[in-house]
């Protein structure tokens, strides 16, 4: 009888296992492929180092800054407001006739407590034609003389009220041209912009001061 002739095993890939010779011996197991190999190692060697950085990474954005820790920057909440002055402020009175004191006393009583932050402040004399507000003051004198200045100077139309503006060394000065009874307004430096503390002036002048009988050229308020 003939002897059957041994069917050789192909490999198994998925689990490589060896195959039988002819001889009934098991060939080794079959080797995987060397390029495979070589990028798991390399993908190996990449990933470590990645994990690393970006370990590296996530503990800076969330660790607090060595310098900031040691030098907070004080909130807008934390600062503390600067004190005002309450004593009274030195302001001079001018002589005033009898029409101009009852203009200026109705002005004065219409006046507003504050002027943005800037308090009222009594003042040393004539509180009847005199405010002050803040420190340093700003003040407003009622009756004041009504100052010459070339035509061609610029004149500023606030809330209706024509005003004049003289630059002094530690102040802006405004005066009304355009009223029965000028109305000074003086702003220290500092209080920038100028224009900004007339404006709520500028109503009470409008309910208690008429308006005078010649504007000068500018003023169309």
């Amino acid at each position: 009888m003939a002897q059957p002739v041994p069917v050789p095993t192909e490999p198994n890939e998925s689990t490589g296992s060896g195959a039988a010779d002819e001889g009934g011996a098991t060939v080794g197991p079959v080797a995987p492929d060397r390029s495979m190999r070589q990028a798991a190692i390399w993908a190996t060697v990449v990933a470590l180092p990645l994990t690393v950085l970006v370990a590296v990474f996530a503990f800076g954005r969330l660790a607090p800054d060595s310098e900031a820790a040691a030098n907070p920057t004080p909130s807008a909440t934390s600062a503390t407001p600067r004190v005002q002055s309450t004593a009274p402020v030195p302001v001079t009175a001018v002589p005033l006739g009898e029409r101009a004191a009852t203009v200026c006393r109705a002005l004065l009583s219409r006046l507003p407590a504050s002027l943005g932050e800037l308090a009222q402040r009594p003042v040393t004399t004539g509180p009847e034609q005199n405010a002050a507000y803040g420190d340093p003051a700003v003040t407003v004198a009622c009756g004041t003389p009504l100052p010459s200045f070339p035509p061609t100077d610029q004149v500023w139309v606030v809330n209706s009220v024509c005003w004049h503006a003289q630059e002094q060394t530690d102040s802006t000065v405004f005066v009304t041209v355009d009223r029965e009874v000028p109305v000074q307004v003086t702003v220290p430096r500092g209080y920038d912009p100028p224009l900004q503390w007339i404006a709520p002036v500028a109503e009470p002048v409008v309910a208690a001061v008429p308006s005078g009988k010649t504007r000068p050229t500018g003023c169309t308020g």
